[in-house]
């Protein structure tokens, strides 16, 4: 057991450590990670090649998303369902527990890193959701279609009169993500049953045993996830955004001041807890992949899944949601903690640190609010992330519902393990089997993005 926690930590190490080490006045370093290496020249590929997508064609994101559906196909969903799956998991945990993670860890200068993250990956989200459309399958089990990196990684290392049927890095890719989405729901587990008790005073017992019987009902149906999805997230991503606004507007004087800080420590001109300014731009880069999911391979699963008229339509919609989960939800939590005076919150972390300030700004029910609005985060997350497996399980194990149930099974396992006990090796897992998907993904996501970028010139052009 020691040995495989030695190597899954040097994984972890490859992936997030240090691997560039660069010395700043004052003593300081900047240490850069294989990520953060790999996703900003990346993110700052795309949105040079697409010519500054996410300002250019932001109108064209709101039009596409308020657009009805076309398609009678049987079981299918629209573009604007597909980036509301996508979203659920955007805006689920990475929003609260991993804002929350990033200024304990980064302080307020992690936020401006966040966004910069946010900003440039919504150009790679563009390019890996136009691929995922166009090389999207039919789906015999679920009806409608299916896809993400796994299908367009096989199509480029795969020849098509090749009778091999999967491929190596395709596999790697979906594993990765099945391992990453296991780490998410104990995470999930384990946030909810922590701030219930704390709002509430419940037995982790009861609060898990509930969050992993609904999940259930849900996910266990075959094509219940769509609907149910499209209740939840507009209603809880609607009302976290009021409540932020409604304590802005309260604390309105003390905003110059919050973003004077942000500022300040995101350069490193204050020193930010645990390491100074190479703290500051990790933790923010590292939760805003977590949080945004862009370059990760993520959001693709459910992209493939649309129909929509024309594969650059679903990609401006993924951009899109890159821009809601971060520039809007992030920084509403953000604002939450920024606004609370530190002194109130020195020591805390997790849900603890984020339910402290909700209590300084509404009293106890800011602290129900926050219990009650996680609740909604995870659920929806936890069958956001089933729903993306359902195409990397397929491609793993071929199409049959044996499969597709033993996963989901697996998942609630994890869900009620998560619940039961504080694990710290459940976040590290969650990062271990995202950095790997990234990876994976973008040694696709290059050569195949003349492809992403042929589809976005075809759409402007009848435009």
């Amino acid at each position: 057991m020691d040995f495989l926690k030695n190597i899954f930590y040097a994984v972890y190490e490859l992936l997030w450590g240090d691997i560039i080490t660069i010395p700043l006045p004052g003593g300081s370093s900047l240490g850069l990670s294989l990520l953060v290496l790999i996703l900003i020249p990346s993110g700052i590929y795309f949105t040079i090649r697409t010519r500054f997508l996410p300002f250019r064609l932001f109108p064209e994101m709101l039009r596409i998303a308020v657009e009805k559906k076309t398609s009678s196909s049987r079981n299918s969903i629209s573009g604007l369902q597909a980036l509301i799956i996508s979203t659920a998991t955007r805006v689920g945990m990475g929003n609260l527990v991993g804002v929350v993670a990033a200024i304990s860890a980064g302080g307020a200068g992690a936020v401006f890193w966040m966004w910069i993250i946010a900003l440039l990956g919504s150009s790679t989200a563009f390019a890996e959701a136009t691929l995922a459309q166009i090389y999207k399958e039919k789906d015999p089990l679920y009806g409608g279609f299916r896809g993400g990196p796994a299908y367009y990684i096989h199509q480029l290392f795969v020849k098509k009169d090749s009778k091999r049927k999967r491929s190596v890095i395709a596999i790697l890719f979906a594993l990765s993500g099945l391992i990453c989405w296991c780490g998410i729901s104990q995470v999930i587990g384990n946030s909810v049953s922590s701030a219930f008790e704390n709002a509430f005073r419940v037995p982790p017992i009861y609060t898990t045993g509930a969050l992993v019987l609904f999940a259930a009902i849900i996910v266990l149906r075959k094509n219940a996830t769509v609907k149910v999805l499209d209740v939840i997230v507009p209603i809880m991503a609607g009302l976290y955004f009021l409540i932020t606004v409604f304590i802005i507007i309260k604390n309105l004087g003390q905003i110059p001041s919050v973003f004077q800080r942000i500022f300040a420590e995101a350069f490193g001109l204050r020193q930010a807890v645990a390491g100074g300014f190479g703290a500051v731009i990790m933790n923010g880069a590292k939760r805003g992949l977590f949080s945004n999911e862009a370059g990760s391979g993520s959001a693709p699963c459910a992209a493939a899944a649309a129909d929509i008229s024309h594969p650059a339509k679903e990609g401006l919609l993924q951009a899109f949601g890159v821009f809601i989960d971060t520039i809007v939800i992030c920084s509403c939590s953000a604002m939450i903690m920024l606004l609370t005076p530190e002194g109130m919150t020195a020591g805390l972390e997790g849900m603890d640190l984020l339910q402290a300030a909700m209590h300084h700004h509404m009293g106890s029910f800011g602290v129900i609010f926050i219990a009650v609005i996680l609740w909604l985060f995870a659920f929806s997350t936890f069958i956001g992330i089933l729903f993306y497996a359902r195409g990397n399980v397929a491609y793993l194990f071929g199409d049959n519902w044996l499969s597709q149930t033993l996963y989901k099974v697996l998942a609630l396992v994890m869900l009620f393990i998560g619940g039961m006990a504080a694990y710290t090796f459940v976040w590290d897992l969650g990062d271990v089997g995202i950095g790997l998907m990234t990876i994976f993904n973008m040694i696709a996501l290059f050569p195949l993005s003349k492809h992403a970028l042929k589809a976005l010139a075809d759409y402007e052009k009848q435009k």
